[in-house]
């Protein structure tokens, strides 16, 4: 199924939901209304990245042809959409924590529940209101892919496991948030060679396993997939979701703000303690490595000190570094998907998603 199916597909099952939440709200009041319009919101846009591992998990344990039978669509497309609201609630936060002023082009929800708060001319400090609203509207969200995965799973054959996967990817991502944000401080207490492999860690937990792992897994789950095949799946989808999160440590330095839809050098004003900071701490002298640090989690930093920072984090080769390992681990997803459990189709249809994954520019 072409990614547009699957992406139409997902917004139609989101559609639904919307409207029946909407439909039992409707004693919230205007204030309710505008809380439910913000978590709307989230949910318009993306590439649907979660919710196209997931197909391709599904049909990886489905065999051919299985893809245009009805039985299990409908428990599918539930749970692709549960995935993209998980999605939403953990992009809330995560602008809230990193004091993001935008999201894809768009103020971010707590920027612009703080809008909203001015333009209706209330009482109080409307930053504080944006602030705490955005940490409710992150726990609605939560809730709402937690219904919606629930409803999908009804008397579903494999809704224990899929439930427990779930269970495991959202535990998951909370503990990856928690250690990025220790990060920020602990990297003070750390030597430098071991920075490097805290990031990574970092790495895996809050976005390779439930941005590539877990959905594709999740997928296969559903439509009753054998150990093996599962074992399978991870050993591509690990590697994959690795290189995904460095792709976006680079991104996050070096992207351009017309494609990615965040000012240049976002995560150098956030203080993000990535790899690619990590290599190039290692590899900087004292005293420029205290320059480093210095400006990292500036919010004031201007488009000169950003580029500044660039030409000092790219006088280490630390870029080329993280683009090597985003080629070893692209290779070790390639080995993967020989194995003789994964049908050539599903290989070759996993192999573009990676593909797409790591080359994106957004």
């Amino acid at each position: 199924m072409p990614s547009s199916l699957v992406i139409d597909a997902v917004a139609a099952r989101l559609e639904t939901f919307l409207a029946r939440m909407y439909a039992e709200s409707t004693d919230y009041g205007p204030e309710g209304t505008l809380f439910l319009d913000a978590a709307r919101s989230t949910l318009t846009g993306g590439k649907r990245l979660r919710a196209r591992f997931c197909h391709a998990g599904w049909q990886a344990a489905s065999g051919p042809g299985h893809d245009h039978a009805r039985t299990g669509l409908d428990a599918l497309w539930g749970l692709c959409a549960a995935l993209e609201i998980f999605q939403s609630a953990a992009l809330v936060h995560d602008d809230l924590i990193d004091n993001s002023d935008t999201r894809r082009g768009r103020p971010a929800s707590h920027r612009a529940l703080e809008a909203a708060h001015r333009a209706a001319g209330w009482a109080g400090d409307a930053e504080d209101f944006g602030r705490s609203s955005a940490v409710l509207l992150g726990d609605l969200l939560v809730a709402w892919s937690d219904d919606l995965l629930e409803e999908s799973l009804l008397r579903h054959p494999h809704a224990a496991a899929t439930r427990a996967e779930y269970a495991r990817m959202r535990r998951d991502v909370t503990v990856g948030q928690m250690l990025d944000i220790t990060e920020e401080s602990a990297w003070s207490v750390s030597p430098p060679e071991a920075l490097l492999e805290r990031a990574l860690r970092v790495a895996s937990l809050k976005s390779a396993r439930y941005s590539v792992v877990e959905p594709i897994v999740l997928g296969a789950t559903l439509a009753g997939a054998d150990e093996s095949l599962l074992a399978a799946l991870r050993a591509f989808g690990h590697p994959i979701g690795m290189a995904f999160q460095l792709r976006d440590d680079m991104l996050g330095v070096f992207g351009d703000p017309e494609l990615t839809g965040k000012p240049a050098g976002d995560d150098l004003r956030e203080g993000k303690r990535t790899a690619l900071i990590a290599v190039a701490r290692e590899r900087l002298p004292e005293a420029r490595r205290a320059e480093l640090d210095a400006a990292l989690g500036d919010p004031a930093l201007s488009p000169d000190d950003v580029g500044a920072l660039q030409r000092l984090i790219r006088d280490t080769g630390a870029d080329l570094r993280v683009e090597e390992m985003i080629t070893g681990y692209t290779a070790e997803a390639e080995t993967a998907l020989a194995s003789p459990v994964i049908e050539p189709a599903a290989a070759a249809r996993l192999r573009v998603l990676g593909e797409a994954a790591i080359t994106r520019t957004t």
